[in-house]
């Protein structure tokens, strides 16, 4: 059996082509598992997986649970806001408290850049990064170019643009890093006060107007503007903000074909993106919610089989 280059999973940065390929082989199995009547395989039946979130999540914190749940993996959940964090403990005691309960995997999502990385270095047991600040989630970037590759057939030669809160977007810099690795072609647009200043580094371009921006792409990945991690005012207001760069049904109707809406949620509604648009045939934001389970499994499978 082929196996990944990485022990952990701690950002697109450390895998390789050959590694996204065998995680989307994976979870092509393990999405035809999730269709059947039965939903579980016993793959994981020995292993203990610790969900710990420092930071608020629906869609990612139930997304891991579901596929361990599905791999019939013991889980422990924990969450940071009602734990001894918040007595002061230190996150390398938090965490081997948890792995000295016989714990094989952490799924961990954490303010801080770099916190799984750390953590990798210091206990003894295998580190999913859920996302850490605004730095990188992979598993997100994963299940967002699986869902590309379903939809279009394959991510090589696509042209993907990434609209909105560059700056504060962990999900941005891990898409622009899988997709690049894929033969993807990737822009960002948005306003230029959200934009990181290493960005055209990475050898991707920036475009400030949206309407040229969907006149180019295949495939638009609409970003929130992230309040919670903002200390000042990067826009006017909302409403400029919409007017510039909110994706509506007039915006695509203006175009000379039809293109493939993402979002990794959560969606504020009428910013970045209208209700019309967000719930009509051009988006595959539910497909991707869909495929994160199936996407997560393979990566967890595929970890623990290196434990």
């Amino acid at each position: 059996m082929s196996e990944l280059s990485v022990n952990h999973l701690l950002g697109i940065k450390y895998l390789n082509k050959k590694d996204i390929e065998l995680i989307f082989e994976t979870a092509d199995h393990f999405k035809e598992v999730i269709n059947r009547p039965i939903k579980k395989v016993p793959s994981l039946r020995d292993i203990t997986i610790a969900n710990i979130f420092f930071e608020n999540s629906t869609r990612t914190k139930l997304s891991f649970e579901l596929a361990e749940k599905r791999l019939s993996a013991d889980v422990i959940n924990f969450a940071a806001s009602s734990s001894s964090v918040n007595k002061g403990e230190t996150l390398i005691d938090t965490v081997n408290n948890i792995l000295s309960m016989k714990v094989d995997m952490v799924v961990m999502r954490h303010p801080n850049p770099g916190a799984g990385i750390f953590l990798s270095k210091h206990v003894n047991s295998c580190i999913v990064n859920a996302g850490d600040g605004a730095h990188e989630h992979p598993s997100q970037a994963l299940l967002d170019s699986y869902s590309i590759r379903e939809k279009l057939g394959e991510v090589k030669g696509k042209k993907v643009v990434i609209v909105g809160d560059i700056l504060h977007s962990r999900v941005a810099l891990s898409n622009i890093f899988a997709l690049q690795l894929q033969g993807a072609e990737v822009k960002v647009c948005g306003p230029k006060s959200l934009m990181p200043h290493y960005i055209e580094s990475l050898g991707v371009e920036v475009e400030t107007d949206l309407q040229k921006a969907l006149e180019w792409c295949d495939v638009a990945n609409m970003l929130r503007i992230q309040r919670e991690r903002m200390d000042l005012s990067y826009f006017p207001s909302t409403r400029e903000y919409v007017l510039q760069y909110g994706l509506n049904k007039k915006r695509l109707e203006a175009l000379d074909k039809e293109i493939v809406i993402m979002h990794p949620g959560p969606i504020n509604r009428g910013v970045e993106i209208s209700s019309d648009i967000a719930d009509s045939k051009h988006s595959i934001i539910l497909d991707q919610v869909q495929n994160g389970v199936a996407v997560r499994m393979a990566i967890l499978y595929l970890l623990a089989s290196k434990i």
